[in-house]
């Protein structure tokens, strides 16, 4: 009998169906459903997925980013996410790494883009 217990303890911790995301008073607005639906689809999900799918994956968002954030605003500069404090934090998963390198270099191509623009345009 003890044993059954120990298998099943689990059921203490009954989740409130928020994902560790502290909910508050009545529905939190959603932030990314629109852009979750898209990728889910995009992903091989039916064009109009479950809204509880939907929910389920925005609620793990939520709480990666801002697992994330704080974690870095306990790095670096104090109470001050920067760029460089993301990158120290997923330096070990190389998917993750490879990625946001990605999006920082075109980043700056796009920067380099506008300016020779602008530049172009306005005669500076």
């Amino acid at each position: 009998m003890a044993d059954e217990e120990d298998e099943t303890g689990f059921d203490e911790e009954l989740d409130d169906g928020s994902g560790g995301v502290d909910v508050g008073h009545g529905k939190r607005k959603r932030l990314f459903s629109k852009e979750l639906r898209c990728m889910m689809y995009g992903f091989g999900d039916d064009q109009n997925p479950y809204t509880e799918s939907v929910d389920i994956l925005e609620d793990l968002v939520i709480e990666f980013i801002t697992e994330m954030t704080h974690k870095a605003m306990s790095i670096g500069r104090q109470g001050r996410v920067q760029v460089e404090d993301i990158v120290f934090l997923i330096r070990k998963d190389p998917r993750k790494f490879a990625r946001v390198k990605d999006l920082l270099t075109m980043n700056e191509e796009l920067k380099r883009a506008r300016k020779a623009f602008d530049e172009a345009n306005y005669g500076s």
